[in-house]
């Protein structure tokens, strides 16, 4: 029937009618319209810049002169490290309130290009880095939220109450390679911040150590300042401190005193060495692990010194002044948990008598010690590492039993020596033996017969010829794997450990 053609029309209009004539204020929001995309709109980016997440902007390394003005208002992160900013604007830096981290690294920023007001309205921010730039004085204020401030490497000689104090959430600080002395920094300085955990001063002219430091601190730096003195209970509330770094100061016997140090209930580590120092300090907390008295001019260790230091590990005590008398025997016998004893450089003639039973490394390189006893070493039994390079050892004076009870010897440095042959006796377990730069004239199989395990024999710099190896002499020595012409200079014992060494700073000054 002529119904069906127009039932059929209908229903094919029906399907495509797009609905209702929309009406003024009836769009859908939704869908999009003529000549837009679905795609969200980009974001502000400053240009050059990178902004890989809408709260960060990267201007890293970009030779940029001037603060960016189109930064967006959400950023909370912000670099600007490695550029040529002279000033921070404040108009600009006002806008940016929800700033948690603001990195200014490395630029040209002077206290004159910088607003006492600058930070006021960042009251979000918790990190800053000023590290390298050319401030003379630091910021009179920064916000009460901040965590980490770094102002490392400039030219500071004067901080401010506000700039550092009344930051309760404050962990660390970051000054060295300043200009500080002791007149630019107020003794309310770090007053109400109760939770600063690492101090860094190292590199100033503080000519004393600072009164009125946190009592939170774990970690200490004031290395190469021109201290001299520590005055009587500028350390008396620091009962977290860990590690403390004296280092390369001015420091006397005069300029400390019983009480200095004995408050510090949880030191494990105290570097007072390349100062002034002719004895030992008293007073010395129990828990220490490492202490570093190394090129200072003792001349003398006294065992009353020690005494309440038993937990002590590495005690490095180099290039001092200690003579024949320097180590009287047992002076060291509290210590009985004592790893490494570094003695490098000094003037002992002979292996100090009755060490600590649990000794590990014993470092003697460049003394005059010119014998070794039958019972010089055996209260060592444990010693697993003897350097003995560079003193003044004949084979006529080292005895036949010399090494006989060091059963966990597995290197032994003999280098730099007075030696013809060589030593009889040596511990079966030996991996390394130095003896280059020696007189040797002859090396026979016999005192090499048991050394299986070794790995490593230096003779370079002898008085060897092809004829004076004896027939079988490598034999045995199946682990070989260095020979002859290895020249190993004497190196002292590794230091301890790496987390007795924390970065003073987490930007790469």
């Amino acid at each position: 029937t002529a119904e069906g053609p127009a039932m059929r029309l209908s229903l094919l209009l029906l399907l495509l009618w797009p609905g209702p004539l929309a009406t003024p204020g009836m769009e859908d929001a939704a869908f999009p319209h003529l000549g837009e995309s679905s795609q969200p709109p980009p974001r502000a980016c400053p240009p050059r810049c990178s902004c890989p997440r809408a709260d960060t902007v990267d201007c890293n390394g970009l030779d940029l002169q001037v603060f960016p003005d189109n930064i967006t208002r959400a950023a909370q992160h912000l670099s600007l490290q490695n550029n040529q900013l002279q000033e921070l604007p404040y108009n600009e830096l006002s806008r940016l309130s929800r700033l948690r981290t603001l990195n200014l690294h490395n630029n040209l920023i002077s206290s004159e290009g910088l607003p006492d007001e600058a930070f006021e309205s960042l009251t979000q921010l918790q990190h800053i880095y000023v590290a390298h730039n050319r401030l003379s004085v630091a910021p009179q204020f920064l916000p009460r939220s901040l965590r980490v401030a770094d102002l490392a490497a400039n030219q500071v000689m004067e901080i401010f109450p506000l700039t550092f104090g009344e930051k309760p959430a404050l962990r660390s600080v970051y000054l060295h390679n300043n200009q500080l002395n002791n007149a630019g920094l107020p003794p309310d300085a770090f007053r109400g911040s109760e939770a600063i955990a690492t101090l860094s001063l190292s590199s100033n002219r503080l000519s004393y150590l600072p009164p009125s430091l946190p009592p939170s601190l774990e970690r200490l730096h004031l290395q190469n300042n021109l201290i001299s003195k520590v005055p009587r209970g500028a350390l008396s509330r620091q009962t977290q401190l860990r590690e403390l770094y004296l280092q390369h100061n001015q420091l006397t016997d005069n300029g400390l005193d019983a009480t200095t140090f004995s408050k510090l209930h949880s030191l494990e580590y105290l570097d007072l060495s390349h100062n002034q120092l002719a004895t030992v300090p008293a007073g010395l907390p129990r828990t220490l692990a490492v202490l570093h008295l190394g090129r200072n001019r003792i001349r003398r260790v006294e065992a009353a010194r020690l005494r309440g230091v038993r937990r002590l590990r590495y005690l490095l005590l180099q290039h001092n002044e200690l003579g024949s008398s320097g180590l009287p025997a047992g002076a060291l016998r509290p210590l009985r948990g004592l790893h490494t004893l570094h003695l490098y450089g000094n003037g002992l003639d002979r292996v100090p008598l009755a060490l600590p039973r649990r000794l590990h490394a014993l470092v003697l390189p460049h003394n005059h010690v010119a014998a070794l006893g039958a019972r010089d070493l055996t209260s060592t039994p444990g010693l697993a590492e003897l350097n003995l390079a560079y003193n003044r050892l004949a084979s006529a004076r080292v005895h036949r039993r010399a090494f006989r009870r060091l059963r966990s010897l597995r290197s032994l440095d003999l280098a730099g020596n007075q030696l013809t042959r060589l030593p009889t006796g040596l511990p079966t377990g030996l991996r390394a033996l130095r003896l280059q730069r020696n007189q040797l004239r002859v090396l026979e199989p016999e005192p090499l017969a048991s050394l299986d395990q070794l790995r490593e024999l230096s003779l370079a710099h002898n008085r060897l010829r092809v004829g004076d190896i004896g027939p079988g002499t490598w034999h045995e020595l199946q682990a070989l794997q260095v020979r002859d012409r290895l020249v190993s200079h004497a190196v002292p014992t590794p230091l301890p450990p790496a987390k007795f060494f924390p970065t003073p700073s987490p930007c790469p000054h």
